[in-house]
């Protein structure tokens, strides 16, 4: 990483949240003008396709976003690049070497507010309550930051915050993170760990908070903004968080350990997380802009393609599956891992065999290195963004008792209902690829319209005589926009040897 440098000249507002939300045209920003109840928010979010700005939520008419990145187009947006290019986009970007400017807290734009002690209450936040059996209103859009004492670097990741007064709140920290390895170790020592919350941020800051990649994840943002990266200070920990955030909630978690109950919640696969118990985090200040912008994230129910922590895991699951097919497959074509099961549980994967099994071998690569529990490979004439072609592939190229791979006794997500308490589950792997004999058969190819493009010939004899030729490259030969005009001259060379090939090719017999 390059050293810190402090500069009064860095750009705050290019990654901001708010310019990013103006940005979006009205068929991705739905604006709500008219004062919202907090109540009523869920529902407005609940199954919508944009992103929605409220303009006046709750009884301080504050402003509100949500479901900002619960889109593949929105993210795409971000990264300024097409939909199906986003994860190779952000493998291109990790190589981006990090650039960290240290701004003062008078030139940070998220301390112009500066809220501590009694005032710094998270019951005066937007915050509501987003299904139905919740154990309360949740800060969902919440990106942490600390600094691991064992090694001095900044961990980031997307932690809840279920609200248990003005000043505590209830943080999950039962699943296998970073952070919860960085407080366990906290606790032991029976020592607090001090954690920032920034709730506001660029789509690409989000992202940046879900990948798993063993660097300083500060300097991460940087790499995948491909810009440097404006931090400051937090005003009452050691804590550096970007300087360009809406809102940061600074504090600390206790010492406790796992002491209060947390949830029920319901959670990125779509279904309710139970009551656990988890550590209690403790607000010691709020800071913001002026003109801050809060930010909820959409994450549960039936419509899981449009929640932003399903379009976000999936983003960050391909980026897994493309690292581990480039060490076993010599051309893989494309991936997509679908948002509708939480961008976790199955995934699609196009390449072009150069060998036999290497199909066999991408899935045995990625079900041993990656989440997911369901891969699907096809060939690289099969769509893999297409449900309609992949359900194709499915039904055409596919026997269960020779192309399914099964992998049993596996660890998979905790939070897959399916496994009803086991600590292990299963995986499969669906080869729907050709086999190497016979990939290259004729009638294997897909049918497309015809084009009429080819060689013309002065006569419909010297075609024929040509070689070979299917009706569409005899209409091509002669000109014909019709194709009736060529049966009736084809019935002519009947008498005079005209033969077909096993593929329908017209040709006369003898002819070289």
């Amino acid at each position: 990483m390059n050293a810190d440098r402090r500069s009064s000249n860095v750009d705050t507002e290019r990654f901001r949240l708010r310019n990013f939300v103006a940005s979006l045209g009205p068929e991705e920003l739905q604006v709500c003008p008219d004062p919202v109840a907090l109540s009523h928010i869920a529902a407005i979010l609940h199954g919508n396709r944009r992103t929605v700005w409220f303009k006046s939520a709750a009884k301080e008419g504050a402003e509100l976003v949500g479901n900002v990145v619960g889109s593949r187009t929105r993210l795409a947006r971000a990264f300024g690049v097409e939909p199906p290019k986003l994860a190779l986009e952000l493998m291109a970007r990790l190589k981006n070497e990090p650039e960290i400017i240290e701004l003062p807290r008078a030139q940070a734009p998220v301390q112009e507010v500066v809220l501590t002690g009694r005032e710094a209450d998270l019951t005066r936040l937007p915050v509501h309550v987003q299904h139905a059996a919740d154990g309360g209103p949740y800060i969902s859009a919440s990106v942490d930051f600390c600094i691991d004492p064992a090694t001095g670097k900044t961990n980031s990741g997307v932690r809840r915050m279920m609200l248990r007064g003005p000043h505590e709140a209830g943080i999950d920290l039962n699943a296998p993170s970073d952070l919860r390895l960085i407080y366990q170790a906290a606790a032991a020592r029976k020592e607090r760990l001090p954690v920032s919350f920034v709730v506001g941020c660029h789509p690409v800051d989000f992202v940046s908070a879900t990948m798993r990649v063993p660097v300083d994840e500060l300097g991460l943002v940087s790499s995948l903004r491909a810009a440097p990266v404006p931090v400051v200070k937090c005003v009452t920990n050691d804590i550096r968080v970007p300087a360009d955030a809406e809102f940061v909630i600074e504090g600390y978690l206790d010492e406790r350990g796992y002491a209060e109950a947390e949830g029920p919640y319901g959670e990125y696969l779509g279904y309710y997380g139970v009551v656990k118990q988890n550590p209690v985090f403790h607000v010691t200040a709020i800071t913001r802009r002026r003109d801050a912008l809060f930010q909820t994230a959409t994450i549960s129910g039936r419509h899981m393609d449009m929640t932003d922590t399903a379009n976000l895991e999936a983003v960050r699951t391909e980026l897994s599956v493309w690292t581990a097919l480039r060490g076993v497959v010599r051309e893989p074509v494309s991936v997509y891992v679908p948002v509708s099961t939480g961008g976790a549980l199955s995934a699609r994967v196009a390449l072009r065999p150069r060998f036999a099994g290497e199909a066999r071998a991408a899935i045995h690569a990625v079900l041993g290195a990656v989440a997911v529990k369901n891969l699907f490979v096809v060939d690289a004439d099969i769509d893999v963004f297409s449900d309609a072609e992949m359900e194709w592939a499915l039904g055409s190229r596919f026997q269960a008792d020779k192309d399914l791979i099964l992998v049993t006794g596996v660890r998979v997500s905790p939070l897959d209902p399916s496994l009803q308490g086991s600590p292990t589950g299963a995986k499969a792997g669906y080869d729907l690829t050709w086999p190497m004999t016979i990939a290259a058969r004729w009638e294997l190819q897909i049918p497309t319209p015809p084009s009429f493009a080819g060689k013309q010939f002065p006569s419909l004899e010297a075609a024929l005589r040509d070689g070979p030729k299917r009706f569409e490259e005899l209409m091509a030969a002669r000109g014909s926009d019709d194709g009736r005009d060529i049966v009736r001259e084809l019935d002519t060379f009947r008498p005079r040897g005209l033969k077909r090939d096993d593929q329908g090719r017209y040709y006369l017999a003898g002819a070289e």
